[in-house]
C-alpha cells in the first residue's frame, strides 16, 4: 500500500472479506462461484476499511472509475475517502447521449461497458475499482474505455481476485492491487 492508508486498514479490511464475503454456487448461472460483497457494503466499518485499502492501493491519481455494479459502490466510497471524483463506468444503456463503448468476454458469457466521453480528463490518471477480478473482462474494458477517453490507466484495485480464472493476464501491464485472492 502507499500513500496515507491509516496503520491496520489492510489488515482490517481483509479481516472483512474473510468474513462477510458469501460465497453462492451457481450463480448467475450453473457452475458459477459468486463471491458476493453486499454484507461488506452494508456495515459501515467495514466498508471504510475496505474502500480506504482500495483507494490507496496507487497514490498518484486524479479520479477513481468504478465499474458497475458493486465497483460503483466501492469506487464511489474509495473517491470519497481520497477527495476524488468518481467517474461511472456502466453496462450499456444506462447513460444519457454519447458514449464510448467496449465489447468483452465474461466467464459465463459477453458484456458492454459504457461511459462518457468527457468524464476523464485528457492525460488523468485513473484508479479503475471493481469488487471481484475473475476473468478480467470488465477490467480490460474498463481499461481501454479510460484510454480511449484521453485518461492514463494509474492503476486496478480489486476487492477480491480469483486467480484460477486469469484475470490478471487480461488486464497486461497495469498495476494490479487485490485486497484477497481466493
Amino acid at each position: 500500500m502507499t500513500g496515507g492508508l491509516p496503520p491496520g486498514t489492510a489488515h482490517r479490511a481483509g479481516v472483512a472479506l474473510d468474513t462477510l464475503v458469501r460465497v453462492q454456487q451457481d450463480f448467475p448461472i450453473p457452475g458459477v462461484l459468486f463471491r458476493d460483497l453486499t454484507a461488506v457494503l452494508a456495515n459501515a466499518p467495514a466498508l471504510a476499511d475496505v474502500a480506504d485499502a482500495l483507494a490507496w492501493a496507487e497514490a498518484d491519481v486524479d479520479l477513481i472509475a468504478g465499474i458497475e455494479a458493486r465497483g460503483f459502490l466501492l469506487g464511489a466510497a474509495a473517491a470519497v475517502r481520497r477527495g476524488l471524483g468518481v467517474v461511472a463506468v456502466r453496462k450499456p444503456g444506462k447513460l444519457p447521449g454519447a458514449v464510448l463503448a467496449e465489447d468483452y468476454a465474461l466467464e459465463y458469457g459477453r458484456g458492454r461497458l459504457e461511459m462518457h466521453p468527457d468524464d476523464v480528463p485528457a492525460g488523468a490518471r485513473v484508479l479503475i475499482i471493481d469488487d471481484v477480478l475473475a476473468t478480467g473482462g470488465t477490467a480490460a474494458a474498463a481499461c481501454r474505455l479510460i484510454r480511449r477517453a484521453g485518461g492514463i490507466v494509474a492503476g486496478i484495485s480489486v476487492a477480491v481476485e480469483l486467480p484460477a480464472l486469469g484475470g490478471r493476464a487480461a488486464t497486461g501491464e497495469v498495476p494490479l492491487h487485490a485486497l484477497r485472492a481466493w
